[in-house]
């Protein structure tokens, strides 16, 4: 449902990113996804925030100077992410 309403891309990009690195910070993935879209820094937190917190996806945990939030895609989701993206 989620990638379902993906009108522009930028849903898929994000798990696609995921999938591909394991890993990543706001800043690291706004960096990437404005190359491609146009798209603010705070909507790319939010998309974040939600597919960590609603879809629980994704693990949180603190940079050693704490400053971001390093998000982690759980090692139990990558194969059925990748299968979703493969059929979406």
């Amino acid at each position: 449902k989620y990638l379902s309403r993906d009108s522009t891309g930028i849903r898929h990009e994000v798990l696609a990113f995921f999938v591909r690195t394991k890993s990543a910070t706001i800043p690291e993935l706004y960096t990437r996804l404005s190359e491609t879209f146009a798209i603010s820094y705070h909507s790319v937190a939010s998309m974040v925030g939600i597919i960590a917190s609603r879809m629980g996806i994704l693990h949180v945990k603190r940079d050693m100077d704490g400053a971001n939030a390093v998000y982690q895609i759980k090692e139990d989701y990558v194969c059925m992410v990748a299968r979703l993206l493969k059929c979406g």
